[in-house]
């Protein structure tokens, strides 16, 4: 081959830098690990992290990251200002566990703790956020967030010691090898599916909905309750909490720091279309957020998409009122309006009585977005829900 053409060809394509993470040893001597793939652009710029498979039946996010590799691979390093870093199968654990033809891993099963339920907030560690924002009132918006963020580290790195000779839980280790990757992100992209059937669609915080849209999916949930235990939460909690701080004392101020969890359809499955919303969402999300700075191909009319943002307030959970088998039951993405029959429950009995079968109707008008696999149910197990 021409050396000039092998030139060209090396330097039309980005190469990550690719960091292996030991995770956990385990009893029989393997060792878990996490991957980064880390692509750097030729100028400085935000820091995104997207990682994916946190639970372990979520899944379609691994093919979006690759598709992600791919894409990049195949772009420029001027096409890129900043840096990505890219996390798939981010909890091995919860990726290999099984029970018998299913998938689990939501939970880690040693502690009965849900992998997404154990992240570290700074907001919950300090006490002096009013001193800090009286001390910041005169600082550019920049200085403001170097010193914050300083101050979320430090307090991090205390709270976070993970090299006890005494041993911690493996929790703890692992919220900290995860965080620690995405702490001083710009953007913090976490990529899940319903642990169920479910449609795509993403989360988003507060005043963020208009970065919220440049992702194109078919609607978007606020998160305006939240304990900040989630990852997503656990970043992006305490930036809400200092704009409102700053806020109360006359500086309007919106940190450029965002949050978003992606739901990518169906738990245990990679569905074709979740994948290509989701990987053409993220790139024209970081297009307009000047992150990558080529054109992107169009999947249809989405200029002229209109994106739906709701509130999770308004999303009903339905459970069953009665053990029993599910019957026609509404199928997912229909639109219900109050009074609507949502499922059946084939209700047996040990009393000596025949059969019943219950009508469950929709309590309010809504859009069914996510429906339990399991159509056999207790009683007060979770069936569907709309919003």
């Amino acid at each position: 081959m021409d050396s000039a053409l092998l030139v060209k060809q090396v330097n039309l394509s980005m190469i990550p830098e690719i960091i292996t993470i030991p995770l956990r040893h385990m009893a029989s001597g393997d060792c878990l690990s996490l991957q980064v793939y880390k692509f750097r652009g030729s100028q400085p710029g935000k820091k995104v992290y997207i990682q994916s498979n946190l639970h372990g039946a979520e899944i379609a996010g691994n093919t979006v990251i690759h598709h992600l590799i791919k894409f990049l691979q195949n772009s420029k390093d001027t096409d890129l200002v900043g840096e990505i870093w890219l996390v798939p199968v981010c909890n091995p654990i919860g990726t290999n566990e099984r029970s018998h033809h299913f998938a689990s891993g939501r939970y880690c099963t040693y502690e009965g703790k849900d992998w997404n339920r154990i992240f570290w907030d700074y907001e919950k560690e300090t006490n002096d956020l009013s001193r800090f924002v009286q001390s910041q009132l005169q600082f550019p918006v920049e200085v403001i967030r170097k010193n914050y963020l300083r101050k979320i580290k430090e307090k991090f790195t205390a709270a976070n010691q993970v090299t006890q000779s005494s041993g911690i839980p493996y929790t703890k280790k692992f919220r900290y090898q995860l965080q620690s990757l995405s702490i001083d992100a710009d953007y913090l992209i976490d990529l899940h599916s319903s642990s169920n059937q479910g449609l795509t669609y993403l989360y988003y915080f507060r005043d963020r909905q208009d970065s919220a849209k440049y992702f194109q999916l078919d609607f978007g949930i606020l998160l305006n309750k939240y304990d900040g235990d989630a990852f997503d939460e656990a970043f992006i909690k305490p930036w809400l909490a200092l704009e409102s701080a700053l806020q109360g004392l006359g500086r309007n101020i919106q940190f450029d720091v965002e949050a978003w969890t992606l739901e990518l359809g169906t738990g245990m499955q990679i569905n074709p279309k979740s994948v290509a919303m989701g990987v053409w969402g993220i790139k024209n999300y970081l297009v307009h957020k000047g992150v990558l700075q080529t054109p992107i191909d169009s999947p249809g009319n989405s200029n002229s998409h209109a994106m739906s943002l709701k509130s999770r307030t308004t999303d009903t959970r339905y459970y069953a009122p009665r053990g029993g088998m599910i019957q026609l039951q509404v199928e997912l993405s229909r639109e219900v309006k109050t009074g609507d029959t949502l499922y059946q429950i084939i209700s047996f009995n040990k009393e000596g009585k025949l059969p019943t079968v219950i009508n469950i109707v929709a309590q309010q008008d809504g859009l069914v977005y996510d429906v339990a696999t399991n159509q056999v149910v207790n009683e007060g197990e979770y069936v569907l829900a709309t919003i």
